[in-house]
């Protein structure tokens, strides 16, 4: 299949602007090899067939802007291509409801907009704007621990037919009324929580079932966070921190054919240091046993682009939701998913993932 593929954004942060500015080195770099993504075509779809046709967001200083002028705006760090060479686009950020969408710690920085409207007026608004727009899939980039907001934006999908790929850890594709939801409606929906190119989870997950399956028994483990961005700033109210420990943790603990207990695991985010800005360090460590019960540890230290790191594997989520899109395929797409996410309905092994996304993007 070909053609283009209409796409809305919620929350037009630091994540999107390295997935736009992303895609816009690849039109700049043609002899450039595409990395990052599963593959360079997903049943004819390319990178560059994505339209982003509108945007949502509650900063006074992104809303009304064309997207292309948006990426930029403060609290924005990500700075790849110049903004004088970002091409024009005919995309609007239009007003969000606020909802639980900005935390204590990032409201002087995101100075959202002083609305005047319900959020039941914005509802009618935003289906409007889908519709003119064309839109036929959602991503939404919110902060972590919108809970509410995410839940307005997947009954906005509900009611308008949209596909909605959720990047954050609020429980939507994998939490089972609202899969259901999208299943009777045959609207496909695919996450939660995304999961990095080579982030702090996947290596975790991918270490923690290199000890499993090799025959160690790990004993405890840990995985430390920090970073710069807004993102960070965001999770230092812990409040704001449940479902994100819930969904990392459990991305790791579904890798070991025996959990370990509670008090033996840490999974999740640490703290915020200003001059990381868009840098994430992660520092892991697992402790176990071997043969006569012999005790091994490894520790790793991560130093990744944290939006470099997202933006590859949204293109390949946006992607597979066309293709379910094209096909009829509604509700919780699993196989994109358990590859994608870290807290997908059904967890499995990473190389399993992703041969059955393949296969799904082939047809079998």
């Amino acid at each position: 299949m070909s053609g283009r593929i209409r796409v809305g954004l919620v929350g037009i942060g630091n994540c999107f602007s390295g997935l736009i500015q992303g895609i816009e080195y690849y039109r700049q770099n043609p002899s450039q090899k595409v990395i990052g993504i599963i593959h360079e075509k997903l049943a004819g779809y390319g990178i560059h067939d994505i339209d982003f046709v509108c945007g949502f967001d509650v900063g006074e200083n992104k809303v009304g802007k064309k997207i292309n002028d948006a990426i930029y705006e403060y609290p924005n760090m990500v700075n790849w291509i110049p903004k004088e060479q970002m091409p024009k686009t005919d995309g609007i950020v239009h007003e969000s409801p606020i909802l639980d969408g900005v935390g204590l710690w990032v409201e002087n920085r995101v100075k959202p907009i002083k609305s005047t409207k319900t959020n039941e007026e914005l509802a009618v608004e935003i289906k409007q704007k889908l519709k003119e727009t064309g839109t036929e899939i959602l991503v939404s980039y919110l902060p972590v621990g919108s809970d509410k907001v995410t839940e307005f934006w997947a009954q906005i999908c509900l009611d308008t037919g949209i596909a909605f790929v959720n990047c954050i850890p609020s429980f939507i594709a994998s939490d089972e009324v609202w899969a259901k939801k999208f299943e009777e409606k045959n609207i496909p929906c695919i996450g939660d929580d995304i999961k990095g190119q080579v982030g702090a989870t996947i290596v975790h997950r991918t270490l923690a079932k290199l000890c499993n399956d090799r025959g160690t028994k790990i004993e405890k483990t840990y995985q430390i966070n920090v970073g710069g961005n807004t993102d960070f700033l965001n999770m230092k109210e812990q409040e704001r921190l449940v479902s994100k420990k819930i969904s990392k943790t459990e991305s790791v603990q579904s890798q070991l054919d025996q959990r370990l207990d509670d008090d033996q695991i840490y999974v999740g985010p640490s703290d915020f240091i200003p001059f990381l800005g868009n840098t994430k360090l992660m520092f892991m460590r697992i402790e176990g046993r071997q043969w006569a019960n012999i005790p091994y540890n490894m520790e790793v230290r991560l130093d990744v682009d944290d939006k470099a790191n997202s933006a590859g594997i949204v293109i390949d989520a946006i992607r597979l939701a066309k293709i379910a899109l094209d096909r009829g395929v509604g509700g919780p797409i699993k196989p994109a998913s358990a590859y994608l996410m870290k807290h997908p309905i059904e967890q499995t092994s990473d190389v399993e993932a992703k041969t059955a996304c393949e296969r799904f993007v082939s047809g079998d």
